[in-house]
């Protein structure tokens, strides 16, 4: 006699469970990673804020070819990330003349300042002798848009300085609500009731099979309920009775028809 087990789903639904958790983690880590690897110069409660707004645009890069006077530069912009895979560069300059691209970091992403208004940020990236600033402001059509150039200063011998600007939804206020509170109910009232209508005309006429008037759902305590509520109004609403009280009954204009004069002649004695 054959016996079959069925094998064990323990380690079928731990590999699973391993699996879960270790995507789960890797989602977190890297989360977490992207938003700490900017090192505030100002570690302050509004350039955190500033931050984690702009964390949709955490570890996106961004280009730009900016060419002026026979000289080619290619810009790269990153958040939080390495630019062109510098290590530690948020902002780099890629010098595109030549056989050999020269790399140039201008900011330095754990050398990062945050500054915030209503519809725009901007952040400044810092090294020894340069600083970049990247201001981004508010379009609610891009997601991420496209990095321009500026403003360049590279004639100092310190303190050279890179203005950039880009786009971005991230950094759009939130809209305010059009809808009051009322209009919501209502509207929900209005969805209900015509769930109500279509479902009940669709039971009634393809389950039940009623026809014409028939098909309105609960039809019948719906007219009971019209008539209900149309004799409530007659008795509120109506201030004259049917029939007239006997005690205010006018007077009849016309005179009385007099009744007949008796006669006893008869009864005299001939």
């Amino acid at each position: 006699m054959k016996v079959f087990v069925c094998p064990s789903r323990r380690p079928f639904l731990v590999f699973w469970t391993l699996t879960l958790q270790l995507i789960l983690y890797g989602c977190v880590v890297f989360a977490a990673e992207g938003i700490d690897n900017c090192k505030l110069l100002y570690d302050s409660k509004s350039d955190r804020k500033i931050l984690k707004q702009l964390e949709p645009l955490i570890n996106k890069s961004f280009t730009v070819e900016n060419t002026n006077e026979g000289e080619s530069y290619t810009y790269v912009f990153q958040l939080c990330g390495d630019a062109g895979g510098v290590p530690g560069a948020g902002v780099i300059q890629v010098d595109s003349k030549g056989s050999e691209k020269k790399t140039t970091v201008i900011g330095l992403y754990n050398s990062t300042q945050a500054i915030g208004g209503s519809d725009w940020m901007m952040l400044i990236y810092r090294n020894e002798k340069r600083k970049a600033f990247v201001m981004i402001s508010c379009n609610r059509k891009a997601d991420m848009g496209q990095l321009e150039v500026l403003l360049e200063e590279r004639e100092r011998e310190q303190d050279c300085f890179y203005l950039f600007k880009v786009e971005s939804s991230a950094v759009c206020p939130a809209l305010p609500s059009k809808i009051s509170t009322g209009s919501i109910l209502l509207i929900i009232g209005i969805c209900l009731l015509a769930v109500y209508l279509i479902g009940g005309f669709l039971y009634q006429r393809l389950i039940v099979g009623a026809k014409g008037m028939e098909q309105f759902p609960n039809y019948n305590f719906w007219v009971e309920v019209g008539n209900l509520s149309a004799d409530g109004c007659d008795f509120v609403c109506r201030s004259r009775n049917r029939e007239d009280s006997p005690a205010y009954r006018g007077v009849p204009t016309e005179a009385l028809e007099e009744e007949p004069e008796e006669r006893d002649d008869h009864l005299l004695p001939m």
